[in-house]
């Protein structure tokens, strides 16, 4: 009977303690997080990520990846399903990209928002909607690791030609050239050198006259600029008497204006006057040229008018006188 005490007693025990490890186990991994479900659907490959891979909003970890299959809306995409806190603030702007922890290898889903959208992604547990996952470094280098190959190839190429025998020969023909070129210059440059310490000497041993005559030359020109000053003062001074209230210039002006009164006093009044007697001058010497002709043409109009004359003897119309009937005696 003690035995079978004994073997209860143990029996019991371990039962509780197995039901004591069952409820730390549940309560530890008791989540009273409320999660939503989102999709990513992706062309790119998802090598390293795994379900229940971690779920991370710039750095802080805020779900996990639920599922992994294929995307049945978008042929040859993978679909990835993630659950999130709902304290996320996920909006229409936010995005994804698979990154990598460290040196293992464990891929992640890492969410951002650049802050482009104010509105807010609704959750449909549902209808799941799609968080748009961007490709990740490593995928940008192997879509562009092409193109890097080929202009490496390129590059690697066009060296070869600029580095050919017929390229060499080009380059060392140029160095030489340039050898020459800078011995020529030094020889310029010692014949230069020369130059200026044979040839040189009188004209700087003649600067100093040259520089003195400058001075006296300046100093004329200080006296000349000095006379100029004045001549330039008293300039302004007969301008300014000239121009002077009562001065020259207001007379002439006045002067001006009586003489411009007195020419159109003589155009209104005096020159129809004058006009009238060249006028009537002209007539009379009309006339006067007439009577001229006609006294020309004919003499005798002084002494017996512009009447006809008497035909004499001999000439047409003449007639002798009639006899006269009563005669003086005798």
């Amino acid at each position: 009977m003690e035995n079978k005490a004994h073997a209860l007693a143990a029996g019991a025990f371990v039962l509780g303690l197995v039901a004591v490890l069952v409820a730390l186990v549940v309560w530890l991994t008791h989540d009273d997080t409320v999660r939503n479900t989102y999709e990513l659907s992706t062309r790119d490959a998802v090598s390293g990520l795994q379900p229940q891979a971690m779920v991370r909003y710039r750095g802080i970890a805020v779900g996990k990846v639920t599922t992994i299959d294929f995307d049945p809306k978008v042929k040859g995409n993978v679909r990835v399903r993630i659950s999130v806190d709902q304290r996320v603030p996920l909006t229409t702007s936010s995005f994804a990209t698979l990154s990598y922890q460290g040196v293992t290898g464990l891929a992640f889903i890492a969410l951002d928002d650049k802050g482009e959208s104010q509105v807010s992604l609704v959750p449909n547990n549902d209808d799941p909607p799609r968080i748009p996952l961007r490709p990740s470094m490593l995928a940008q280098l192997q879509d562009r690791g092409e193109a890097i190959i080929n202009q490496v190839e390129e590059v690697t190429k066009r060296a070869n030609t600029l580095l050919g025998d017929e390229n060499q020969k080009r380059i060392a023909n140029a160095l030489e050239s340039i050898a020459q070129a800078s011995a020529s210059a030094n020889q310029l440059t010692r014949s230069l050198d020369d130059t200026v310490k044979t040839g040189l000497n009188p004209a700087l041993k003649a600067l100093p006259p040259l520089i003195d005559r400058t001075k006296d030359t300046m100093a004329s020109l200080k006296t000349a600029a000095g006379d100029v000053s004045r001549v330039s003062n008293n300039l302004n001074a007969t301008v300014g008497r000239l121009n002077a209230k009562d001065g020259p210039m207001d007379r002439l002006g006045d002067g001006t204006k009586a003489l411009s009164q007195a020419v159109e006093s003589f155009n209104s009044a005096t020159l129809p006057r004058v006009n009238r007697v060249a006028d009537d001058t002209s007539r009379a010497v009309r006339r006067l040229g007439r009577a001229a002709d006609g006294i020309n043409d004919n003499p005798q109009s002084l002494l017996f008018g512009n009447g006809g004359t008497a035909a004499g003897p001999g000439e047409p119309g003449f007639s002798a006188p009639a006899a006269a009937t009563d005669r003086p005696a005798r």
